[in-house]
């Protein structure tokens, strides 16, 4: 247990000293908000409305970081050592996810503390279920960039998956206007993207309760789903792959595509 939370903090203050981590981590977040802060109430009166649970729900689904740092580690032999010294592969992924959700906890708190003063964002009515679920959100959204950056075959590779997660959620996530305006056909589709299962989560038991668990209960699956794929599919080195085809990743989009179906 000693051995595990020092390799946590030894990972957590990587984050924050490597200058690519650190502007992924918290530079590009904090720098998105500040812009769309000032930009988008002018454009959208209604935005100050959205501002905390839209901008959190885009955050927690970007994980920029994750999937390359996993690859990065893998290429350079890290994984290699850690197996040598009997690491075991559950701690070589809970470690880098437990310290991609702080960072992404850090800038989330940031981002809901200062937004009422900044840009007259109004409070969360109900912080118990408004915490809940922003941590249910980025426990998902950590899992599927855990999954990300054990299937992906260089970082290139991982940064373009995680730019397919990011660019939808912005456009589609119900963070630039409500999810319930898009087309039918795009509003279920939309449902693929974990920043609209949180976005959804919050509005059902936050800004507009009561509502239907289901996307709560979404994000829960796609988070034990996608970690137990990470695991399954875990490569300790590039040479030698995983004896499972990568085809499997796949099955991540159960949960989703079920919950369109409910939804629906």
């Amino acid at each position: 247990m000693n051995a595990l939370l020092q390799h946590l903090l030894f990972d957590f203050r990587e984050g924050v000293r490597n200058r690519h981590l650190l502007f992924l981590n918290y530079l590009f977040p904090l720098g998105f908000y500040l812009m769309i802060g000032a930009i988008m109430p002018g454009i959208n009166p209604f935005f100050r409305g959205l501002m905390i649970p839209g901008i959190v729900a885009i955050l927690a689904g970007t994980l920029l970081g994750l999937p390359e740092s996993l690859v990065n580690a893998r290429e350079n032999g890290q994984f290699r050592s850690y197996r040598i010294n009997g690491v075991p592969a559950v701690a070589v992924l809970l470690v880098p996810a437990c310290t991609t959700a702080i960072h992404l906890l850090i800038v989330a708190t940031l981002i809901t503390v200062s937004a009422p003063f900044l840009f007259g964002a109004p409070w969360p009515p109900d912080w118990p279920a408004f915490i809940g679920i922003c941590l249910v959100g980025v426990l998902a959204c950590t899992a599927v960039g855990l999954l990300i950056g054990v299937v992906s075959s260089n970082s290139r590779v991982a940064l373009l998956w995680s730019q397919l997660l990011f660019v939808p959620s912005f456009l589609v996530g119900g963070f630039m206007f409500p999810n319930r305006l898009l087309p039918p056909v795009a509003r279920a589709l939309s449902h693929l993207m974990p920043a609209t299962l949180i976005m959804d989560s919050l509005n059902a038991f936050v800004y507009e309760p009561p509502g239907r668990p289901t996307p709560l209960l979404i994000l829960a699956c796609l988070a034990v789903v996608s970690f137990g794929l990470a695991l399954f599919l875990f490569r300790w080195d590039r040479l030698y792959g995983t004896r499972h085809s990568m085809a499997w990743a796949l099955l991540v989009v159960i949960p989703p595509a079920a919950g369109i179906l409910l939804i629906s």
